[in-house]
Formats: structure tokens, C-alpha cells, sequence
């Protein structure tokens, strides 16, 4: 995940095509490992946030710092149910 926000910010102009491979990593990811599904689970409200904060930025995703700052932040608070 924190490389998926890396590269989006890393490629301001091309993040969707630069990018693309890690999300569908990050997306098999979360098919396999229960932490990541928590995450998802928890966070899916600052994630979704963020995804449309860079629809609507796709030329400025710099915007979007806040956003990605309150998934990390969430995630980062996120405990496995067991």
C-alpha cells in the first residue's frame, strides 16, 4: 500500500499507467492476507476518500497528501480481530 502511494505521488502525470501493476498487487494482496482485509474493512471510508481525491487531482495528486495521510494513520491503528 505505502508503495502504491509512493508511486502515485511519484508520477504526478502518469501515476494511472505507472501505477496499475501495484494496485493489482496491493489487490491480490488483500485476497490472501487477513491483516489487509482488516485494514480495507476499517479503513475503506479515508481509502475511498483518497481514490476519489485522485480522480479528481489526476494532474495535481500532490492534493491528495491528506488523504493518504488519514489512510496511513488509520491502517496504522488497525488491529487483527482474533
Amino acid at each position: 500500500m505505502e508503495q502504491y502511494g509512493r508511486c502515485v505521488a511519484a508520477s504526478p502525470a502518469s501515476w494511472q499507467r505507472d501505477c496499475h501493476r501495484l494496485r493489482l498487487s496491493m489487490s491480490r494482496c488483500a485476497a490472501a492476507h487477513p491483516i489487509v482485509q482488516q485494514i480495507r474493512q476499517d479503513c475503506a471510508e479515508p481509502f475511498a476518500a483518497f481514490e476519489q481525491c485522485l480522480k479528481e487531482n489526476q494532474a495535481s495528486v500532490m492534493n491528495c497528501s491528506d488523504h493518504v495521510n488519514a489512510f496511513l494513520l488509520c491502517a496504522d491503528q488497525v488491529k487483527l480481530s482474533t
